[in-house]
């Protein structure tokens, strides 16, 4: 009698441990995941922030646009085309500045969908000026993209614009300016990026964290693997670049995840954990959605990766707060040591949720 009772012991731990080793069924539901996007996306609609034309909206609209891809919610069309009409579906008023051409993401997007027009013709305007226009540098912009966040903002939109044209030339200008960003910003060593020139060793007054360790910070290299991502999705297979950035994307990602926290999220500054009180929502999202892509297209090995994007996405969604918004979320700057708490939000910080939840949902747990 007790063999039969030490087998079916050893089944029930058994059964136990495997059990223990799967995701939890409701966060990584579809059923779930649409409804905690459309919450999110949802209460942002309601706390409108900044102008529409911005970099914050432009990286939540992404968001949004990938949202609705999942979900098919008329609001979030609805609200798209709302962001557009008030837009008059033009970029931002600063030529040269990468932050004003990343709502050109979601025009592309939407006119891929509806063909019409007017929904695309005022950024190839745009983008055609800038591209004739040379850049004024300066001591901390030598180049026309100086800081890594430039690389979410301006070259998924370039490259989309070149795809769905068929115009080679943007795909181009692109790639030469992206490559001018690497050779200045990368750091080979820690592959990941600084955020501009005034973080490197090299600069005259280099600023460190307080443990000593050179300052990365999450949201700028979330930013930067995210817009990979973006690229990724364009570029032909036989593209002579594609190689480039897919070497890039791999080589950042093994990096990432292995400063991803037990908690599943990632801090503000990435080389100095012990110095933030929570993850960071942003960087955290750009990552879990970079990391959820890589596996779902092929990028990356999906027993390696998996176990990041499964803690990353049970993080993510300790971050909803209970009126539904994604708290702790970096708020804006160009340094990650500011304060933010629990109740902190930011526009791009849901965008980066929703992007999240949109590759997410499609990986086979």
């Amino acid at each position: 009698m007790k063999k039969p009772i030490l087998i079916l012991t050893i089944i029930l731990i058994g059964a136990s441990l495997h059990a223990g080793n799967r995701p939890d069924k409701k966060l990584f539901s579809k059923k779930y995941i649409r409804s905690v996007m459309e919450t999110a996306a949802c209460w942002q609609f309601d706390h409108p922030k900044h102008a529409l034309y911005d970099w914050t909206n432009g990286a939540f609209y992404a968001g949004v646009f990938a949202a609705w891809e999942t979900t098919g919610s008329k609001k979030m069309w609805n609200n798209m085309m709302a962001m557009g009409d008030s837009n008059q579906w033009k970029a931002g008023p600063r030529l040269e500045h990468a932050d004003d051409h990343v709502i050109g993401q979601t025009y592309i997007d939407m006119y891929r969908v509806t063909g019409d027009g007017k929904m695309i013709a005022p950024f190839r305007a745009r983008m055609d000026e800038f591209m004739a226009s040379p850049y004024k540098t300066g001591e901390i912009s030598p180049i026309t993209w100086w800081w890594c966040d430039a690389l979410f903002m301006a070259p998924p939109a370039m490259v989309k614009l070149g795809m769905t044209l068929g115009e080679d030339k943007y795909l181009r200008h692109s790639d030469r300016l992206f490559r001018e960003t690497y050779d200045l910003l990368y750091d080979k060593e820690e592959r990941l990026f600084a955020r501009d020139i005034r973080y490197q060793t090299t600069w005259k007054e280099p600023i460190r964290e307080a443990n000593g360790e050179k300052i990365f910070w999450s949201r700028g290299n979330g930013w930067v693997l995210g817009g990979l991502v973006r690229v990724l999705e364009e570029l032909p297979a036989n593209d002579e670049t594609r190689p480039f950035y897919e070497g890039l994307f791999r080589e950042m990602a093994a990096r990432v995840a292995g400063l991803q926290q037990e908690d599943g999220l990632w801090r503000a500054s990435l080389l100095d954990p012990e110095s933030y009180p929570g993850g960071e929502a942003s960087g955290s999202g750009f990552f879990v959605y970079a990391l959820a892509w890589g596996i779902n297209n092929g990028l990356l090995d999906r027993g390696q990766y998996l176990p990041a994007v499964r803690k990353g996405w049970k993080g993510l969604t300790t971050l909803i707060q209970p009126d539904g918004h994604v708290g702790w979320c970096q708020p804006i700057g160009a340094d990650p040591r500011k304060n933010f708490t629990p109740g902190s939000w930011e526009v791009y910080g849901t965008g980066a949720f929703l992007l999240a939840g949109s590759e997410v949902i499609k990986v086979k747990w």
